[in-house]
């Protein structure tokens, strides 16, 4: 079935490097994703279509086909066109509209897998078990890199079959020895 093969594919695909942090929130970079998407879907498609609200403010939701051969799997997502406090923008501009395109764009990937944990959460209060969430994932990925760590050697390590199942406790103490050992790095 396709849409488990796209979904398997593609949320094995280590994002942390290509995410940046704006405010409380983190971002995928657009261009990379759907370099990522071309990579490995090259037949995927997709096509805007944008409201105006009575209030003036706008919506955008983005349609994501993924075709390989005579299979094709369609994923939508929508967001408002926001300003920097993630406020919705009365009258928004092209630069603004824009913007927003490229944000849904990406999120949308993630309803394939792409990222997909950069979003975990976003919608709960506080998860509701002990491992760790897409944040804590994105920070973890990006001090293994930072450090020149082995991934596998790091999760044997800590006794994981992954990071994504990294338990809050384990979560603390990775990221203490992950820090000593960069703080390390930067003194020799």
């Amino acid at each position: 079935m396709l849409a488990q093969e796209i979904w398997d594919t593609l949320s094995r695909v280590d994002v942390s490097a290509h995410v940046e942090k704006k405010q409380n929130l983190t971002y995928l970079s657009w261009a990379w994703a759907w370099g990522t998407m071309m990579k490995h879907y090259p037949q995927t498609q997709y096509y805007f279509e944008d409201r105006t609200l009575d209030n003036g403010t706008m919506e955008v939701t983005v349609y994501v086909t993924i075709k390989q051969g005579d299979e094709e799997v369609t994923r939508h997502m929508w967001l408002p066109v926001m300003d920097y406090k993630n406020k919705a923008i009365p009258n928004p501009d092209s630069f603004a509209l824009n913007t927003c395109k490229m944000r849904c764009l990406t999120k949308c990937f993630s309803m394939f897998g792409l990222g997909h944990y950069i979003y975990a959460g976003e919608d709960l209060p506080e998860a509701s078990n002990d491992t760790i969430d897409g944040e804590q994932y994105v920070i973890i990925m990006s001090l293994i890199e930072k450090t020149n760590s082995d991934l596998d050697k790091f999760l044997k390590a800590f006794n994981l079959e992954s990071v994504e199942a990294m338990s809050q406790k384990v979560f603390q103490k990775a990221v203490s020895v992950l820090e000593r050992k960069k703080s390390n790095a930067n003194q020799g």
